[in-house]
């Protein structure tokens, strides 16, 4: 695995910043927002530059019952192309369900919602996941997601479900030390535990997050500092294994530039405090248990500080799973085990087409009763904690409303302080199934058709707004064609 080093999110709102901090080895951008034929000034600079530039994908879905989108996946393959990344990421989730599996409206959630850790999901999963593997030019890791939710019935742990996917496919991991915490807080899971039973040669980096806790229920924001918990998830996952990359997100209410750095400082302490564990550890192993010889005497008398135990995000370390591997992150050929094994085309058992169609059937019905619950406010199946559902539509609806405002930003002018409370009033009953731009529209003509705002000036705004961005194409600006568009108006009145 390509060896990337420290890096951060890149977002056009921190774009100049990015560009002037110290020390960052290679970048993430999120692979919808990006124009494979109009890249970004800042990302092709940083492309001269050298800087690594990751796309990564948050609308696939490889979680879900359908099988991947093919031109979602030609768009994906699009971007690895254009921005010469050595890899691509995505997700371990569902954004969408219903359609023709289900024989039920199709429904959009807006969000990544976790996939339930049965054989029947896995198996899904794992065809979903050749599936892109094979339309992708380049590698694919998939990323482990944060929770509100537990799916009743679950048969794995997060370690064992990314176990099984990663050596039945041979796909990287994105491990996010955020989204183990989070989980650790709203389902009580352990962090350390899903680190002890993960492949950690199949690792492809890291990524690590804030957030915030309310109402005992964790928030991963993107948009808060990290906290020492993660930082803590970081350094019990580096003193295991040397990640090939570790990045920063941050995805909203972006700090100064300073702040940034600050983070990426603590995030290199973590990783180095990390690593002397590791080699401390090592030592011990090494002089036995019965030489009375403290770990921290072995590592003194090694002579090592630090930094050289760290070596660096990437440094040369004995692996978690008895692999050794170098600066340049291969692991040897004859240490390969698990996912790294798999790579080599050992994709683990047989499944026969009818059981992974039926695995698809049932988790298509599954996943629409649920996104149906959250989006469009039919009954909570049964066995699922009713309160956090709630939690997590209102969070899905309080999402939508901040997105469409900002693909969208003239809606929250032209509605002022009125935008969010109609908006959510609309969400309740309007659940989303295009994207964020077709949901602001449905939105406008929603108002529209009963009759608001109250406002007349408001209101004709808004209808122009709409009539704008309805159409195939923007309407003239040209002063002939709105005479003639005022002219109709006004004889349509008579």
């Amino acid at each position: 695995m390509e060896r990337l080093g420290t890096g951060i999110g890149w977002r056009p709102e921190i774009a100049d910043a990015v560009e002037r901090m110290p020390g960052i080895d290679w970048v993430e951008a999120v692979a919808e927002n990006v124009c494979p034929g109009h890249l970004p000034d800042s990302l092709r600079r940083l492309r001269e530059r050298g800087v690594t530039v990751v796309p990564h994908g948050v609308s696939l879905g490889l979680g879900g019952a359908d099988r991947p989108d093919a031109g979602r996946l030609t768009a994906l393959a699009e971007r690895a192309e254009a921005l010469g990344s050595p890899l691509v990421t995505e997700h371990i989730a569902f954004v969408r369900a219903g359609g023709p599996l289900t024989a039920s409206p199709h429904l959009e959630a807006g969000h990544l919602l976790p996939v339930p850790r049965t054989r029947d999901a896995l198996d899904v999963l794992c065809e979903n996941v050749r599936i892109a593997q094979d339309a992708l030019p380049v590698p694919l890791a998939v990323e482990n997601i944060a929770a509100l939710i537990c799916w009743p019935g679950e048969e794995m742990t997060e370690g064992q479900f990314l176990y099984d996917l990663a050596d039945r496919t041979g796909v990287r991991l994105l491990i996010d030390v955020a989204n183990l915490h989070t989980n650790h807080v709203n389902r009580g899971e352990d962090p350390a535990k899903a680190l002890a039973e993960l492949p950690l040669e199949a690792i492809a980096y890291v990524h690590v997050a804030g957030g915030f806790e309310r109402d005992g229920v964790w928030h991963d924001s993107h948009a808060h500092p990290v906290p020492r918990p993660v930082l803590d998830i970081l350094t019990d996952l580096a003193a295991r294994v040397s990640p090939p990359g570790v990045l920063l997100e941050r995805d909203d209410n972006f700090p100064a530039p300073a702040e940034l750095e600050n983070e990426l400082t603590s995030i290199r302490r973590a990783l180095e405090a990390g690593a002397v564990e590791c080699v401390k550890a090592e030592l011990r192993a090494a002089a036995g248990t019965s030489t009375g010889v403290r770990g921290d005497e072995l590592f003194a008398a090694a002579g090592a500080g630090p930094r050289e135990a760290a070596g660096g995000v990437g440094g040369t370390r004995q692996t978690g799973t008895g692999g050794v591997t170098g600066g340049s992150g291969a692991v040897r050929r004859g240490d390969e085990t698990g996912a790294a094994e798999a790579t080599r085309g050992a994709f683990g058992r047989p499944h026969q087409q009818e059981e992974v169609d039926g695995a698809r059937q049932r988790l298509a019905l599954a996943q629409a009763a649920l996104l149906s619950a959250l989006v469009a406010g039919t009954p909570v199946p049964e066995g699922f904690d009713r309160v956090r559902v709630g939690v997590q539509a209102r969070a899905l609806a309080a999402k939508r409303a901040d997105v469409v405002a900002k693909v969208a930003p003239e809606l929250p002018v032209i509605l002022g302080d009125g935008y969010r409370t109609a908006f959510l009033g609309y969400a309740q009953t309007q659940p989303m199934t295009s994207g964020y731009r077709r949901d602001a529209l449905t939105f406008a003509e929603h108002l529209l058709s009963t009759g608001r705002p109250g406002d007349p000036g408001a209101r004709r705004e808004l209808r122009e707004w709409w009539l704008d961005r309805s159409g195939p194409a923007p309407r003239s600006r040209r002063p002939a064609h709105r005479l003639a568009r005022a002219t109709r108006r006004v004889l349509s009145r008579r």
